[in-house]
């Protein structure tokens, strides 16, 4: 089948804004009433080429228009906090709660960061400033055409050349290269991965084990130019929801520990700064049971036809026996009902879930699945043998939904 070649690189812009917002259009979208992100007015790939265009950037346009510009910029990606976690806890977060209401000089509202909502996916379209069709991390776990095995985007295993899988240049790389300060600070355990090198790289690494160190830093670098862009990161928030769940007390100990963090940073702020709090994904707790945990390794309905299974339990990617496609695609449907949006991959692609459908690129296509299956209820398809890890995990995410689609975007100046 033909499909559109992308257009050249230009920070996943020129897309039509949407008739209303995400979180609350009134008829259905696309397939079996998904809602779509919203990419190039409202997602997360849309923050780093606006801050960007706002430094004189060539190559990057502004695409949230309501962010004024400001001549030092740090983005604070907080894993795993989601707009929905955020506001039903003000307690435990009454620094991040202040900013929703703009009551520090910024703005406080929610983004969408894409489909799927996973780490790799959206690090990606933070770091290229591109939707996942463009950018070709459009999952968790999904097949390499080239070796027909499945690829895991955040662990990088089996091995594949990283410039070859994302040959886009990063926000970060076109910012260094215009003269602009850029940094990132997070984890030394970060430094050399591919992921940081194909979504996060551009000027210096800076590696600090705690966080307060990290705020520490990204104060100094933000003001060791006259233009500066500084990433950030913290990643606790998402390990304590997997683990332990969101609203438990390991993970609201993280959002008092993380709240205190972003205070720490914008109390240091050097003069002409905006900070940009923001996520990758939201997160919601599945119950163990049957009725809301289906196992595709023991459901032979599910299997039947299928040569992959790729992605995680609330965005799988099912790739199909050469031939099989429309037929697993019939059963996907037929068994699962109305708790997932199930699509084919062209289907997908036309609704826009991964990015305009002419900004998917021919090396990106084979990469989603044959059949795509987002969760619209409390429930994951699990694999329990082949992934006994994620299987047994209490907080997930990676849908369409709200609850792990909508990420805050909290603003403060100095």
């Amino acid at each position: 089948m033909s499909h559109p070649s992308p257009p050249a690189h230009d920070g996943g812009r020129s897309v039509s804004a949407p008739a209303s917002p995400f979180w609350d259009h009134p008829e259905p979208l696309a397939v079996g009433s998904a809602p779509v992100p919203e990419y190039g007015v409202g997602s997360l790939a849309d923050l780093l080429p606006t801050l960007a265009a706002g430094m004189d950037v060539p190559g990057t346009t502004a695409l949230i228009p309501e962010l004024a510009t400001a001549d030092r910029n740090c983005v604070f990606l907080i894993d795993g906090l989601g707009w929905e976690q955020l506001k039903a806890h003000p307690d435990e977060a009454p620094f991040l709660t202040s900013l929703l209401a703009s009551s520090r000089g910024g703005t406080g509202r929610p983004i969408t960061v894409g489909y799927p909502a996973t780490t790799a996916t959206s690090l990606a379209s933070v770091g290229t400033g591109l939707p996942p069709g463009a950018h070709g991390l459009p999952g968790y776990t999904v097949r390499n055409p080239e070796t027909d095995e499945l690829m895991n985007q955040l662990r990088w295993q089996p091995w594949t050349a990283p410039r070859v899988w994302q040959p886009h240049p990063t926000i970060f790389q076109l910012a260094d290269q215009a003269g602009v300060h850029t940094a990132q600070v997070s984890s030394p355990a970060f430094q050399n991965t591919p992921l940081t090198q194909i979504a996060l790289s551009g000027g210096t690494f800076h590696g600090r084990l705690s966080g307060e160190e990290r705020m520490d830093l990204a104060a100094e670098q933000l003001a060791a130019g006259d233009r500066s862009l500084v990433y950030t990161y913290y990643s606790e928030v998402d390990g304590k929801g997997h683990r332990f769940g969101v609203d438990s007390d390991p993970w609201r100990g993280q959002l008092m520990y993380v709240d205190r963090l972003v205070q720490r940073l914008a109390e240091q702020l050097p003069p002409r700064t905006a900070l940009y709090v923001t996520a990758d994904h939201g997160m919601i707790d599945i119950p163990f049971d049957e009725e809301h945990r289906i196992d595709f390794d023991a459901d032979w309905e599910l299997r039947a036809g299928v040569n992959l299974l790729g992605g995680e339990g609330r965005a799988r990617h099912v790739y199909a026996v050469p031939g099989a496609e429309s037929d697993v695609l019939t059963c996907w449907r037929e068994v699962l009902g109305e708790q997932f949006w199930v699509a084919s991959r062209d289907e997908a692609i036309a609704a826009g879930w991964f990015g305009r459908p002419d900004q998917v690129d021919e090396r990106v296509y084979a990469r989603i699945g044959d059949v795509i299956a987002a969760a619209r209820d409390d429930v994951l398809i699990i694999a329990s043998e082949r992934e006994p890890k994620e299987s047994a995990m209490v907080g997930n995410h990676g849908s369409l939904t709200p609850v792990e689609q909508l990420v805050p975007l909290l603003e403060v100046r100095s």
